[in-house]
């Protein structure tokens, strides 16, 4: 159950401009309320003043409402309804009213020409606000698109008050996770950065722990039998280590997101891998990326927030080879083979996005580690499977050298093609991944991690991005449309 996201709750404001008749935007508010349901607090106050306007955002915080579309139901008072977005502390939507197919001269509202000197006032009030695509429609239209901002305010909530909680420092030869911070701070996300050495010695203070019996019987159940499970009693010691950690360290926030070391240290000192915790925390929205990707932990907790579900976090690992393109994917599926590839992390995908979930060793730690030992020891504790087939959006919100935001969104799928392989893994293909892979992650210089959320959410995802702020937000592109480096001639 995810329940580390913001609970939601819509208000709407209808304004109108004392030229134009107030009861037509209350008509036009009444019709968007009844046809959008229950979950959305109408209020009762119609804004035309200034004074309007702040009586309008004071009923509506009093009931409660962390959301609010403001909505043109004729022109509009370009100042009032600009100044709600100065008195409401929280996601704004704005939209108009589409006319009725009724009277045109007492009953014509001009929202359609009220949401431009909406939009150019609060360009001047420097305020972030969502319009969507369509922003002028009926009462069933707005209802949809007030729909669809629902997990777009989640996500810009949720960040208001997250907190990520680090344990570095990064692993030695490993730039690729490190990010100026201080692009997190522009959005107003914590951090809190601290030592594995606190992390341990925190580890260490839990080995009595009176719950840990039975939280290894609710890991139990979901293994099942499994040759590795010895390794339970670490695992739920430092489950519970982290979940006190997050709420003893919370501070002002209400979220937390955790971006934590995991080798190689890590296991000679803990004495396993910590993927399957990792993995269990992720699949109840507190995401827990790998390697201290701090960004890598942001963007898992803005699929949670748009989605609603777990989301994961894999390297864009290696090429499916031709062999197994050739017997799983050609004819079967409308995808080259460059349009395919494998996503992989040694064991941190929650078991409720594995076909057959098991607990096992991280191999490729072993050689290193423990290269004499028939049985792996410090290196059990991964939740390895092949991922479930079905849509996925990989994206990634990412800051560089120069601390200013950009992103990716690529929609693809999952495929039901077997991975032969270990680890959390999965064989994924996205449109045209070849082109995108040589012209924005490498062009633009990401990291090799990628946030997964389950399902098709690039339409959210890039609202979101926008609302924050990030004007460079790149995605697949289509053979027609090339990338500005591409290459013409080739």
């Amino acid at each position: 159950m995810i329940t580390n996201i913001p609970e939601l709750k819509l208000g709407i404001i209808a304004v109108s401009r004392n030229c134009f008749p107030a009861a037509l935007s209350e008509r036009r508010r009444a019709a968007i309320k009844a046809a959008y349901g229950e979950g959305l607090y109408e209020c009762p106050i119609t804004v035309e003043t200034e004074v309007q306007a702040r009586d309008a955002v004071n009923d509506v915080v009093a009931h409660g409402v962390n959301a609010l579309v403001v909505f043109l139901g004729n022109f509009g008072p370009e100042t009032p309804e600009t100044m709600i977005a100065d008195f409401f502390d929280g996601p704004l939507m704005y939209v108009g009213a589409a006319e009725g197919d009724g009277d045109l001269f007492d009953g014509r509202g001009d929202a359609y020409c009220g949401m431009l000197n909406a939009s150019y006032n609060l360009g001047l009030r420097q305020k972030r606000v969502y319009i969507p695509e369509i922003p002028v429609g009926t009462a069933g239209e707005l209802a949809e698109r007030i729909h669809d901002f629902a997990p777009i305010a989640t996500a810009i909530l949720g960040l208001k008050d997250l907190k990520i909680i680090a344990f570095g420092p990064r692993p030695d030869d490993f730039l690729a996770c490190n990010a100026p911070i201080k692009a997190l701070y522009d959005l107003g996300v914590a951090v809190e950065e601290n030592s594995e050495l606190d992390l341990l010695a925190a580890y260490n203070k839990h080995k009595e722990d009176p719950r840990i019996p039975a939280l290894m019987e609710e890991m139990k159940a979901e293994i099942g039998e499994n040759q590795y499970a010895g390794v339970l009693p670490r695992l739920a010691q430092y489950e519970l280590t982290l979940l006190d950690w997050m709420e003893e360290h919370k501070g002002t926030r209400k979220y937390v997101a955790f971006a934590n070391k995991c080798w190689p240290a890590f296991q000679t000192e803990f004495g396993f891998v910590p993927c399957y915790v990792n993995s269990r925390l992720t699949g109840r929205g507190i995401p827990v990326s790998c390697e201290v990707d701090i960004y890598g932990a942001l963007s898992e907790y803005i699929g949670v927030c748009v989605s609603g579900k777990a989301v994961t976090l894999l390297d864009i690992n290696n090429t499916v080879p031709a062999k197994a393109y050739d017997e799983g994917i050609k004819g079967k599926y409308d995808l080259r083979l460059t349009e395919t590839f494998m996503g992989f992390h040694c064991g941190n995908t929650c078991a409720s996005l594995l076909k057959k979930p098991t607990m096992g060793y991280q191999r490729i730690m072993k050689r290193d580690l423990e290269p004499d030992l028939a049985e792996p020891d410090i290196t059990r504790g991964t939740m390895e499977g092949d991922l479930k087939a079905g849509d996925i959006t990989f994206y990634r919100l990412q800051s560089g050298a120069d601390t200013t935001l950009h992103a990716y969104i690529a929609q693809g799928a999952v495929l039901d093609v077997p991975t032969n392989s270990f680890g959390s893994i999965g064989v994924f293909g996205i449109p045209e991944m070849d082109r995108f892979y040589r012209h924005v992650l490498i062009e633009k210089r990401y990291p090799h991690h990628g946030a997964v959320a389950f399902g098709n959410y690039g339409k959210s995802l890039f609202e979101v991005f926008k609302y924050l702020g990030v004007t460079d937000i790149a995605y697949n592109q289509p053979k027609h449309l090339p990338y500005p480096t591409e290459n013409p001639f080739a």
